[in-house]
């Protein structure tokens, strides 16, 4: 058994688990955050995505006592009370969503994308990127207007324009 403790959603934690314990379970099971999906176990959908220490992470690939000690952002603590994220707002406003199952992850790893390129992104770096993201329901057409839009938002160039 292990003990782990980490910050979720800005909340200090912990809880005894079993060594073996994925993050992804820890979260579900033990702290009952159901927003971070377990889509296939084998690290190839994405709706497992989660920010460890500022970083988007597949938590079906981390264990929990690995962890520990971290930081974890979930798709429940990304908004700020009732107020979206732009990439939250983005989403909805372009339809990026169908059935709703890999829409955390997206909204997860394109909030770590957007970070990562302040100065804006393309249509050719976002569908790179969401290479590791599955979504069996679109064609990704709508989920990648919904990050160009909110990328254009937080970069400033929508003001700019």
């Amino acid at each position: 058994m292990a003990d782990v403790s980490m910050v979720v959603n800005g909340r200090k934690v912990s809880a005894n688990v079993e060594d073996r314990t994925l993050l992804v379970h820890f979260l579900r099971e033990t702290q009952g955050l159901t927003g971070t999906h377990v889509g296939c176990d084998t690290s190839q959908c994405g709706a497992c995505v989660v920010h460890v220490d500022g970083k988007a992470v597949k938590s079906c690939t981390m264990l929990a006592a690995q962890a520990s000690g971290s930081e974890v952002l979930t798709i429940e603590g990304l908004a700020e009370g009732d107020e979206l994220t732009p990439v939250q707002r983005a989403f909805k406003e372009h339809h990026g969503l169908q059935c709703g199952f890999c829409t955390p992850g997206m909204i997860m790893a394109a909030t770590d994308m957007i970070a990562r390129h302040p100065e804006g992104l393309d249509e050719k770096t976002v569908r790179a990127e969401l290479e590791g993201n599955i979504c069996r329901c679109t064609g990704y057409h709508n989920i990648v207007k919904a990050i160009l839009a909110a990328s254009e938002e937080m970069s400033g160039k929508a003001k700019a324009a």
